[in-house]
């Protein structure tokens, strides 16, 4: 009896090993060299490549040691527990994960047209997905008592993923407001600048005034001057940059013809 995790990553172990052969073919795969890891041909784009086959390769692994040790599977953990019957547990909770990996999955198929980079990116996304939806399946599952089991989560998982959080957002918030200031003139840059630093500073104080305020409160305001930020950093980057004047040049080549002025007026006195 094959158990529900040995399924998804079985399932993720083949989705992951297919999309290897197709990246492999659609950047440059000869013969079978993508089916046969490159022992008949190449196998395109190897950076793709080889991070696919890696992760089939991690799925894989997973699979066999959950399949090995009957994880989830009520039987086994009754019998080595001692107990006739698995208490209950609580029913899984929604989860957005799906949503983000749709993205993340368009965006490997947008890469396979575009460029590297984009299928990378998407790539990144998807496997942050499996890691996230994994850890929230198994949590979900862990115990009959849906706080602890939020509270097992958090305590795996919040060491990693407020750093990684918080430096993504910082990343993304500082990309996307160069981009509005390289669009903006000088004083649009400045003013802009003002307004949003004066925005995360104004949240920061009502934060420390008020600290009994609702969070989901909070939250939102937050995500409402993120998302502000960014579709404009968005918009402003497909308009382009504003012209840059190089008054370096332009002052060197007015110095240059005063001086060619100079020398011809001397060379006329001398005749």
């Amino acid at each position: 009896m094959f158990t529900t995790g040995f399924k998804f990553f079985f399932g993720l172990t083949i989705a992951l090993a297919i999309g290897a052969v197709a990246y492999g073919y659609s950047t440059g795969g000869e013969h079978v060299g993508p089916v046969t890891l490159g022992w008949k041909g190449g196998v395109g784009d190897h950076v793709g490549y080889l991070v696919l086959i890696g992760g089939a390769f991690a799925s894989a692994c997973f699979a066999g040691i959950i399949v090995a040790f009957r994880d989830a599977d009520p039987a086994a953990q009754s019998h080595y527990m001692g107990v006739e019957a698995i208490a209950p547990t609580t029913p899984v909770t929604g989860s957005f994960w799906p949503v983000v990996g749709a993205f993340g999955g368009a965006a490997m198929v947008l890469g396979l047209v575009l460029g590297p980079a984009v299928f990378v990116l998407g790539l990144v996304i998807c496997s942050l997905v499996a890691i996230e939806w994994t850890m929230d399946a198994w949590a979900d599952r862990a115990t009959g008592d849906a706080g602890a089991n939020k509270a097992l989560r958090d305590r795996i998982m919040a060491p990693f993923e407020i750093p990684v959080a918080g430096a993504l957002g910082v990343a993304v918030m500082a990309l996307a407001a160069s981009r509005i200031f390289l669009n903006a003139t000088k004083l649009g840059a400045v003013v802009w600048a003002g307004l949003i630093a004066v925005t995360i500073f104004g949240l920061g104080i009502l934060y420390a005034a008020r600290p009994k305020m609702n969070k989901n409160v909070i939250a939102g305001l937050v995500l409402a001057v993120g998302v502000a930020v960014i579709a404009g950093g968005i918009v402003t980057a497909v308009d382009g940059q504003r012209d840059f004047e190089h008054h370096s040049e332009h002052h060197g080549d007015d110095h240059g013809e005063e001086h060619g002025e100079d020398h011809s007026e001397e060379g006329e006195a001398s005749e």
